[in-house]
């Protein structure tokens, strides 16, 4: 989760929550994102906190939450707008939304939760539309991603924004009369083995157990 203060004193964004390198970086990236998008950086001192704050955060997945933050703690967007959304993207200094690793991972952890909508950066938005029963909003950049939370997205007009439907099955794909999906919910007793597939799946990596 992205949690952002806006406080009295000197011009200024400071990050908590253990960010790694490419995280602390988002500062910069989110600050010229806002600018080139016709959006401002508040000229006081911000505070952004990624919890849980004992784990430590990688990636720059976490930019477009973090301005989408920023933006609802200054007034720019009503924080909600951001219930039970979830989201994650790369931002360019020009605002536009890059692919990030795991949308297929992100998505299975949004369904189980409960949420509303992922948002994502439109390449990502052909994988995670692979999970059945998840709004799945696609953007290009962050002036598109503000449209979808405005309720605007839809309307705006441009194919690029537009939900990505879901692949048909094979038909040699589709389960005989009797069969049922595996899940690896049901898989009791080796908590280990399964996290281990969870991830290996998630980065298209090879196992061998």
């Amino acid at each position: 989760a992205v949690e952002v203060d806006i406080a009295p004193g000197l011009p200024g964004l400071l990050m908590v929550g253990l960010p790694d390198a490419a995280v602390q970086e988002s500062r910069e990236r989110v600050r010229a994102a806002l600018r080139n998008s016709g959006l401002q950086m508040p000229l006081t001192r911000v505070i952004v906190n990624l919890a849980p704050a004992d784990l430590r955060k990688e990636g720059p997945a976490f930019d477009l939450p973090i301005a989408l933050a920023v933006l609802a703690a200054s007034g720019q967007l009503d924080p909600r707008s951001l219930n039970d959304v979830w989201c994650a993207g790369e931002l360019g200094l020009d605002g536009a939304l890059r692919p990030v690793r795991g949308a297929l991972a992100l998505a299975l952890a949004a369904r189980r939760a409960g949420a509303r909508a992922l948002l994502l950066p439109a390449a990502n938005g052909s994988e995670a539309a692979l999970v059945d029963e998840l709004t799945i909003w696609p953007a290009t950049d962050l002036r598109a991603a503000l449209h979808w939370l405005q309720g605007t997205g839809v309307s705006a007009g441009t194919a690029t924004i537009t939900p990505v439907a879901k692949p048909e099955p094979h038909p040699e794909q589709e389960l005989q009369e009797g069969d049922r999906q595996l899940d690896l919910a049901d898989v009791r007793g080796q908590p280990h083995g399964r996290r281990a597939l969870e991830i290996a799946a998630a980065g298209g990596h090879h196992l061998l157990l």
